[in-house]
């Protein structure tokens, strides 16, 4: 695939984009690629920004390759930093690139046939307004897996394992690995941990009462953006999308390599 055409997703809030963006827009005509105002007319689209721009870029350009340009922090998902712009412009051009489909998570009201949403890196239900631990019995394939009595659960994909998940303590799965993680937040019982399940299942997670009372509201947020509020004995239905999030990876991307330099796995100071 050799691109030529490029849209660009900026995040706006960040000071030094601006200038980020018109520098790489001036030096598209040196790779022989041109600027697209639109991005489902585009053969790539780049996102300037970190983790946060990559998510909504992906979510706004659906099937459209993604090439994540690190304007932030850690910037894990955006793989491409700033010394090193003008080299991937480059291989852009050259077609020293291939597309990883990253699996992507749905949502949705048991027994509906309609997702509410779907999220690239994670589905997170979590206690809105309460003082007390939610009770989520989850199922998977109709098989009564656990209860929990927790803060919520994060159920990530490969690629945002590295993410909310491993905050909460989930272990941190390869982009082309076949599985989700079901990680909960600070559950109650010590001897609960997180859960690596295959990427073919159906998981339902149903709201119970605590002891009698009423346990309060739970938000589902996928990505980070509210899809669905859980009142007591609700259920929702989590598994694989049939969609998909196709990411530029450029020649020589090594995950290991970006565990060991993003995450500081290394020994070295992140």
């Amino acid at each position: 695939m050799i691109v030529r055409k490029v849209h660009f997703h900026v995040n706006g809030q960040k000071p030094e984009a601006k200038a980020a963006y018109e520098a790489l827009v001036a030096s598209l005509g040196d790779y022989g690629m041109e600027l697209c105002a639109k991005g489902d007319e585009a053969d790539v689209v780049i996102a300037l920004g970190g983790d946060g721009t990559i998510l909504r870029a992906a979510r706004l350009h659906r099937e459209k390759p993604i090439a994540g340009f690190n304007l932030g922090g850690l910037g894990y998902l955006a793989s491409v930093e700033r010394k090193d712009f003008d080299k991937a412009l480059s291989m852009l051009k050259e077609g020293l690139f291939r597309i990883s489909r990253r699996t992507m998570l749905e949502v949705r009201r048991a027994g509906a046939s309609d997702a509410v949403a779907v999220a690239l890196n994670d589905m997170v239900l979590t206690r809105e307004l309460s003082g007390h631990a939610a009770v989520l019995d989850l199922a998977v394939d109709g098989r009564g897996a656990a209860r929990y009595f927790a803060d919520g659960l994060v159920f990530a994909t490969p690629t945002g394992s590295t993410a909310y998940s491993l905050s909460a303590g989930g272990p941190v799965l390869m982009p082309d690995s076949s599985c989700f993680v079901v990680t909960p937040m600070n559950p109650h019982a010590l001897g609960v941990r997180p859960m690596v399940v295959s990427d073919e299942v159906s998981m339902r997670v149903t709201l119970r009462s605590r002891d009698g009372e009423r346990g309060g509201k739970i938000g589902v947020y996928a990505d980070g953006e509210n899809a669905l509020m859980l009142d007591d004995g609700d259920s929702i239905e989590i598994r694989k999308s049939p969609e998909c999030a196709p990411f530029v990876e450029f020649q020589g991307y090594d995950p290991y390599e970006v565990l060991s330099r993003k995450l500081g796995w290394s020994g070295a100071m992140v």
